[in-house]
C-alpha cells in the first residue's frame, strides 16, 4: 500500500441519540394492552389491564417523540462542509 493514505480530520460528525427506556416500555405497554384483550377475571377485569397498558404505551410513545425533537435541536444548524479528497488510482487490465 502506498503510504500518506491515513485520514487527518473527520469530514462530517455523526451524533448518536441518548439512551432510553421508552421502547422498552412502549413494548410492555401494548403487551399488556393485548393480554387484557384475551384475559379473563384475574384479579382485575381484563379492560383494566387493557387501560392500563394503553396508558403506558401513549406515555412512552409521547416520551420517544419528545426525546426525538430534543435530539433534533440539540444538533448544530450548519456543518462546515468539506469535499474528502480521495487518491488518485489508475487501474490497467492485467497484462497477460
Amino acid at each position: 500500500m502506498s503510504q500518506g493514505r491515513e485520514i487527518r480530520e473527520p469530514g462530517e460528525l455523526v451524533y448518536a441519540p441518548r439512551p432510553s427506556w421508552a421502547p422498552a416500555f412502549f413494548a410492555l405497554g401494548l403487551a399488556l394492552a393485548l393480554c387484557g384483550v384475551f384475559l379473563g377475571e384475574f384479579m382485575l377485569a381484563g379492560w383494566t389491564y387493557s387501560l392500563i397498558g394503553i396508558v403506558v404505551a401513549l406515555a412512552a410513545v409521547r416520551s420517544m417523540v419528545r426525546g426525538a425533537v430534543r435530539d433534533f435541536y440539540r444538533l448544530p444548524r450548519r456543518q462546515r462542509v468539506r469535499g474528502a479528497v480521495l487518491p488518485v488510482e489508475t487501474i490497467s487490465p492485467p497484462q497477460p
